[in-house]
């Protein structure tokens, strides 16, 4: 007779067309039961109205039905609860990263993800003052502007370069502002006024391209400037680039530190660490010494903790970090006696102590970060 072992290694041929995986391995299948020749299979869809219900069905019943001895084969279909399509999604997630298509990204690069819950709380300054400061210290830098709509790179910066192919290798050649390899759409569109008026899908398509077409060199940190929220390119990250991990930006503001915390959670949802919180626009400093908490205070420290990670800096709201930015001469590359400029150049040495090159890294301290991130996934965020 027919064994319960061996149904569930017949539906391990059973596939999600959609998610991709089998039903076995994604927790679709409830229940198994052999009685004599009749086996009884249940089945856990996303929804009862699946599009997909009737092959599944079908393909569970060619399957089993082919096991020796098996005469009869019923499916119990049901819909998940949400906890199921909860775990369900976690699998897929990070079966998707597992088997990602390789990039030009080389595996041992450091990938740093600046990201925010929302816009306006100074993310891309922070993408690019920590590059340079990278930078500074010694490493090989790439920037990804992944901020499709709302590019603000390449002023920032300082570059009017065009993004070409090279010749010879058909690949993009990235721009090289203060010594840091860059793409961002801004540098592809006719100018920096033109609104692009692209939907999810070829948003999705734009981040793949700046990773699998670009000619990268041997980066040691590659930092990506994300778009706020919890979209289509952070979920297109975190499949593409499996070594991605995260730097939460926030201001003090209890309401910005709220919003953060969504961006926190799909990122734990996606497998991809979190290295610390960096509060920005954290104070501001008058001529004769007061410090002003414009913004409010303790959000950083308030987000940081309630994520179980640290906080590796808090930037204070200065005039010359908002002209270095418009002038594209940034204040860790203009002024680094600033203030906010050596605070950018202590985040960055944190990072790299928290992330360090890949060939410093042992094998050991891979598996500690590795079991400290399965912890914080089972934190709630």
């Amino acid at each position: 007779m027919t064994t319960v072992e061996q149904v569930y290694e017949a539906l391990k041929r059973v596939v999600d067309p959609e998610l991709g995986g089998n039903i076995v391995e994604l927790g679709m299948v409830t229940s198994v039961e052999v009685e004599a020749s009749h086996v009884t299979v249940g089945i856990a869809l996303t929804i009862a109205e699946c599009p997909m219900r009737g092959q599944i069905e079908g393909d569970t019943v060619r399957k089993v039905r082919g096991l020796p001895g098996v005469d009869n084969v019923t499916v119990h279909t049901t819909a998940m609860t949400k906890a199921q399509r909860a775990d369900l999604m976690s699998v897929a997630r990070r079966k998707a990263r597992d088997t990602a298509a390789p990039t030009r990204i080389h595996p041992t690069t450091r990938v740093i993800a600046v990201s925010s819950g929302k816009g306006g709380v100074g993310k891309s300054s922070v993408s690019v003052n920590l590059a340079l400061a990278l930078s500074h210290m010694g490493f090989s830098v790439g920037l990804l502007d992944a901020d499709i709509w709302g590019f603000s790179v390449p002023r920032m910066l300082g570059s009017s370069d065009r993004l070409e192919a090279d010749d010879d290798t058909k690949l993009i050649v990235p721009a090289r502002p203060h010594g840091i390899e860059m793409v961002s759409t801004g540098l592809i569109i006719e100018s920096e006024e033109t609104a692009l008026m692209w939907r999810g899908l070829m948003l999705s398509k734009a981040l793949e391209q700046f990773l699998t077409q670009v000619a990268w060199g041997d980066l040691g940190y590659l930092v990506i400037d994300m778009p706020p929220g919890t979209g289509d390119v952070q979920m297109a990250l975190a499949r593409l680039l499996p070594q991605a991990e995260m730097v939460v930006v926030t201001t003090p503001q209890k309401a910005a530190q709220k919003v953060a915390v969504r961006v926190a959670d799909m990122a734990r949802r996606s497998f991809m660490p979190i290295v610390g919180v960096i509060e920005n626009m954290a104070g501001f400093t008058c001529d004769h010494g007061e410090t002003y908490e414009l913004f409010g205070a303790g959000g950083g420290l308030e987000l940081s903790e309630r994520l179980n990670v640290p906080l590796i800096g808090r930037v204070p709201l200065d005039a010359a970090v908002v002209m270095g930015g418009d002038t594209g001469t940034p204040i860790v590359a203009s002024d680094p006696n600033n203030p906010a400029a050596i605070e950018f150049s202590s985040i960055a040495a944190q990072i790299v102590g928290l992330v360090p090159p890949a060939e410093d890294e042992t094998c050991t301290g891979r598996i500690a970060k590795l079991v400290e991130a399965l912890e914080a996934m089972e934190q709630p965020a």
